[in-house]
This record gives structure tokens, sequence and C-alpha cells, in this order.
């Protein structure tokens, strides 16, 4: 399980590319580099990482179910994810 502060670091960079994001696009579309690199360093959507959900772990992270592949492969066991079985033969 990731650590709170890693966790909530994520969603401040979340927030923070979204309260920015028109501005970025404003200024990338002007092509003013200077007054665009004076903005937070974390309102860069390309600093943003995927986690999973529920655990919060960085690695192994599937997009489609927005989940890690080792919870992801407990909920399938589990038979939480719809559709999805895990095979045995």
């Amino acid at each position: 399980m990731a650590k709170e502060s890693m966790k909530a670091r994520e969603v401040k960079r979340l927030k923070l590319c979204e309260k920015y994001a028109e501005k970025r696009a404003k200024l990338k579309a002007e092509g003013d580099y200077t007054a665009l690199s004076k903005l937070p360093k974390n309102s860069s959507p390309v600093r943003l990482h995927n986690r999973c959900k529920l655990t919060g772990r960085p690695k192994g992270y599937m997009r489609q179910f927005g989940i890690s592949r080792i919870t992801f492969r407990e909920m399938c066991s589990a038979g939480l994810i719809p559709g999805i079985t895990k095979a045995s033969w």
C-alpha cells in the first residue's frame, strides 16, 4: 500500500493540473514559453502518474479498470469484476 503522503501529492498535482489547464493551453497556443515556465511545475499534466484507486500502487496499473494488476487478480478471483474469470484448466 502506498504512503498517504504520496497519494495526497498525486491528488494535489491533479488539482493543479486542472486549475491551470486552460491557462497552459492559451500560453502554448501563443508560443509564450517563458510565461509557461513560470507556472507551477506540478501544473504540467506530464507530471501526473497513474495509481491504483484502491491501494495507490504506482506500478502495474491497468487503465481499463483503474487498478493495479495485483488488485485486479484478487478481485477477479473473488468474482467482483463482472465478465472476467480466472482461467483454470
